[in-house]
């Protein structure tokens, strides 16, 4: 412990050796016994300046001002994306649920057509027609048949 970094401690922690940092407690308590003179002296101004900062009191706001604060607080501002309600009306949970309704709408409809194709494929036996898949054909146009036996 050197007496610059005794001083910091009692300068940012003060006199009492309980708010000292634990890992250099030991430390500066031991160069304070040593160096008894200098350590008496800086200790006592920390001490002063202790019982000086304990004094000061902070009084709580009164009611009046509480209510100001809160009272001069912005006003929450709403979403355009969650004003789609009914005209005269809006709210953010019918916002979402209109979204909702749109996202169940979009589900619904896909599940309609995906039924409606399977339909058509069970009552007509055959597949909807399409174009040939491109692995049945060769570059030419033809198909691809296994020639090598000719």
């Amino acid at each position: 412990m050197t007496p610059e970094r005794f001083r910091a401690i009692v300068d940012a922690y003060g006199a009492e050796a309980r708010h000292w940092p634990e890992a250099e407690r030991a430390a500066a308590s031991a160069w304070a016994a040593h160096n008894r003179i200098e350590a008496d002296t800086l200790l006592a101004q920390a001490a002063q300046l202790d019982a000086w900062l304990s004094t000061d009191a902070v009084a709580a706001p009164d009611s009046g001002l509480t209510e100001r604060v809160v009272a001069s607080a912005p006003k929450r501002r709403q979403s355009r994306w969650f004003s789609l309600t009914w005209p005269g009306r809006r709210s953010r949970r019918a916002g979402l649920w209109w979204s909702g309704a749109a996202f169940a709408g979009v589900g619904l409809i896909g599940g309609l057509a995906g039924a409606f194709a399977v339909s058509f494929f069970l009552v007509t036996g055959n597949p909807s027609p399409g174009p040939e898949s491109s692995y049945l054909t060769t570059g030419f146009g033809g198909t691809a048949a296994d020639w090598s036996g000719e």
